[in-house]
């Protein structure tokens, strides 16, 4: 249904019981719903507007306008509504039994509404402890009730004093459960901290919410937090730092102010302790100096980190010295005869260089080795009695790590056991007990992980970074991978080139170096790779819908939920992530009446949903849960408001009903987020509607993301456009200049195997 009424003239009133929401778009809240107004017959009213929050059994009062629409006549256009308590039993029953107030589920709800008639709602309000009168209400459900029913009461306040700014109900959870008691008065008087406290609200939002109080518009409190807001949306975008010339237009454009002001309140938060750093550092590619404007973590971080990789590339202690004076052939036959396969020369270079120097980064695409060259190492270093660690960042790439070396491999996030807030178990004060340190998928680590994991590393162990420095830079800032591997950095390695014979079969591998290289795929006459041609955006996600739900299982016999996945260049769009998961939804877990599900906003959750975390969650699980992390749905509850996932790291996390905004369906996933995971089929979306992201290395990616099978769906003219493109260029990162400064006082080959070649004799664990 789509919103084409025409509103008449009058303004009205309308009270009644919301019994189902048929549509939400959770992007503008425009919601169609029918509402039970109390008239009998089963006769229900569509009503239509912005009623996103409002929950199923919930009484509404709602302000708005009469219209018709030609297609599905009379119905209700709301602009305000506010909830209000049921008067009816019926009408009680109904709004106990939503699911709204925790520990109370339809047959509660029948219970008690049964035993107290139409005084339900009082004897909840002002004597909770007669709720024991119910029969199977102990005394423990019934405080757990009555607590509910007060934080509800809470919520409801700070929802009714947000509605005129606009911020959604879901939020307005949220800021209750930062402040508590304290909310209104945060709200009122410190608008801005909402920014920076509060997950989901950004500086516009709170922007809206100050100007509302009566906060000025050219406030320097708003000045700062608009350049500070700036700087984080820059590094969302990947930046570490902005150009100060930069920031400053940005923050004009945004705020609306003058220059001077936006100068004046810069020069004040450069000097305050949690403000901004400025320094100068080089500009791109030999341009001149330019003044960096950093948020204070990004700039101990990427101090911190450069100084950590220096410290540990020059150390004289070895946690490995076995390997000083290694006889090599010995050594790599006795490999041989375990792995049953010879190294080719790069890959022995890779060994020899990971087992003797402290630092070192194994790149390549592809079929070239990677995987049997990181095997060797593993097998060589285990020989000599080494502890070895292995992690990835996702624990997908984990569980490859671990299958392809027979030993023990972990997410990073819980090899350092983080903790709420983001500390880690282990730093520099409490090092890894390791000798050798691992790290796959080296590609997705963005600058504060990168500066984690180095500093817990001991003096003396080895650290090993394997990744594919082609594919997309990480989705947190920096690119710690390219600027290791940038040409004037000390920390050696070496790139993997020569694809394999066994590989140069595969048809996903073939072409994922052709559109490395800036040649098209080949799209016919092969067994894993394929083309679907459909110009129309539209058409092809309705294509790649069928392709993934029904033509690959059909063909393939692969499972559409575990086995194929959607990977699309944008979220937004027709052929976007977003409209793709509703639609594979209703093809792979449809509405059946035996399912549980629990709609929240735009989207509805369902027993067999496959999900993805979108933020980073100290607090969840017993590591945290962090985004990307996947997962599928096992368990919803609707008397305990709580829905289940059990992700791919094999952990059972819950979700309470109000924490769903941090899960996203994903049938369908941006290539972005699909980084470090591997999936047996994937079907890409290629469409001129996403032409301003059709990049090579976006492209790159997604095809190297499959094992078995790629199916391309959109038109040609797309997929040419995504193999000519290269990406814009560096982001704003000084890490290469960090590393660079110490490269004077630590000599070092930026490739191949260390300089001279380790001799002397192989103790007799190689013989």
């Amino acid at each position: 249904m789509t919103a084409g009424a025409v509103p008449a003239a009058r303004a009205a009133v309308v009270e009644g019981v919301l019994e189902r929401i048929t549509y939400a778009n959770e992007e503008n809240g425009y919601t169609v719903a029918r509402v039970d107004t109390g008239r009998g017959g089963g006769d229900l009213l569509t009503v239509v507007g912005s009623l996103l929050g409002a929950q199923v059994g919930e009484s509404l009062r709602m302000e708005g306008r009469w219209g018709s629409h030609p297609q599905y006549g009379k119905q209700f256009t709301v602009e305000n509504y506010t909830t209000v308590l049921p008067a009816t039993i019926q009408g009680i029953r109904r709004y106990l039994g939503s699911g709204l107030i925790k520990g109370i589920g339809p047959v509660m709800a029948d219970r008690i509404t049964t035993h107290f008639g139409v005084d339900t709602l009082d004897i909840i309000e002002t004597e909770p402890k007669r709720l024991v009168e119910v029969p199977g209400l102990g005394p423990k459900r019934t405080k757990m009730i009555a607590a509910a029913w007060e934080e509800q009461k809470a919520i409801k306040e700070v929802m009714v004093f947000l509605q005129g700014v606009g911020v959604s109900p879901s939020i307005a959870v949220r800021i209750y459960k930062k402040y508590g008691d304290s909310s209104i008065s945060v709200v009122k008087n410190e608008p801005y901290r909402l920014a920076a406290d509060v997950w989901g609200i950004g500086f516009l939002t709170a922007d809206r919410i100050a100007q509302s109080v009566g906060i000025p518009h050219d406030s320097p409190e708003r000045v700062k937090a608009g350049l500070q807001y700036a700087l984080s949306q820059s590094t969302d975008q990947g930046n570490c730092y902005l150009p100060e010339e930069r920031l400053i237009a940005d923050a004009v454009k945004l705020l609306q102010v003058d220059t001077g002001l936006v100068i004046d309140c810069l020069g004040e938060l450069a000097g305050e302790e949690e403000g901004v750093v400025r320094e100068t550092v080089p500009g791109p590619k030999g341009e001149q100096d330019v003044t960096a404007v950093y948020l204070v973590p990004f700039h101990r971080a990427e101090l911190s980190l450069s100084a950590q990789l220096l410290r540990l590339l020059r150390t004289t202690e070895d946690r490995m010295p076995g390997f000083r004076d290694v006889a090599w052939d010995k050594a790599l036959s006795w490999l041989a005869g375990r792995t049953g396969a010879e190294l080719a020369p790069e890959q022995e270079s890779a060994v020899r260089l990971a087992l003797t120097r402290k630092v070192a980064v194994l790149t390549g695409g592809p079929g070239c080795g990677k995987s049997f060259t990181v095997r060797s190492i593993v097998e060589l270093a285990r020989a000599k009695k080494a502890k070895v660690v292995l992690a990835a960042p996702t624990g997908r790439a984990a569980k490859r790590l671990a299958e392809l070396t027979g030993a023990e491999a972990s997410t990073v996030h819980r090899l350092l056991e983080l903790k709420p807030g983001g500390d880690a178990a282990y730093d520099k004060e409490r090092p890894l007990d390791a000798d050798l340190v691992v790290v796959d998928e080296a590609s997705m680590l963005d600058l504060l992980l990168a500066n984690k994991l180095v500093k817990a590393v001991a003096p003396g162990a080895h650290l090993l970074f394997v990744g594919d420095v082609d594919q997309l830079p990480s989705v947190g800032a920096g690119e710690v991978l390219r600027d290791m591997l940038a040409e004037e950095s000390p920390i050696p390695a070496v790139r993997l080139t020569r694809i394999f014979r066994q590989a140069q079969e595969s048809g996903v591998v073939t072409n994922a170096h052709r559109i490395n290289s800036g040649v098209p795929p080949i799209t016919q006459g092969l067994s894993d790779f394929f083309l679907f041609v459909e110009d129309e955006t539209e058409d092809a996600g309705r294509l790649t819908v069928d392709v993934a739900a029904r033509r690959i299982p059909a063909k393939f016999g692969l499972d559409p939920r575990r086995d194929v996945q959607v990977l699309a260049p944008m979220h937004r769009g027709p052929a976007g992530a977003g409209n793709l998961n509703g639609l594979l939804q209703q093809a792979i877990t449809p509405s059946r009446p035996d399912v549980p599900e629990k709609r929240f906003g735009g989207r509805v959750f369902r027993v067999g949903d496959k999900v993805t975390q979108i933020r980073n969650n100290y607090e969840k699980g017993q590591n945290g849960v962090f985004n990307g992390t996947v997962g599928v749905v096992t368990a919803l509850d609707a008397d305990e408001q709580r829905l289940t996932v059990l992700t791919d790291e094999d952990e059972e996390i819950p979700y309470e009903f109000d924490e769903l905004d941090e899960l996203a369906h994903a049938y369908a996933v941006t290539i972005h987020r699909s980084q470090g995971s591997e999936y047996p089929a994937v079907v890409i979306p290629v469409t001129t509607g996403a032409w301003m992201m059709l990049q090579r290395n976006l492209l790159y990616t997604a095809v190297t993301r499959a094992k078995k099978l790629v199916v391309l769906v959109g038109s040609r003219k797309a997929l040419g456009q995504a193999v000519r493109t290269v990406s814009a260029g560096k982001r704003c990162t000084a890490l290469d200049f960090r590393l660079a400064g110490g490269r004077a006082s630590t000599p070092g080959s930026t490739s191949g195997s260390p300089s001279g070649t380790p001799s002397g004799n192989f103790d007799r664990s190689f013989e």
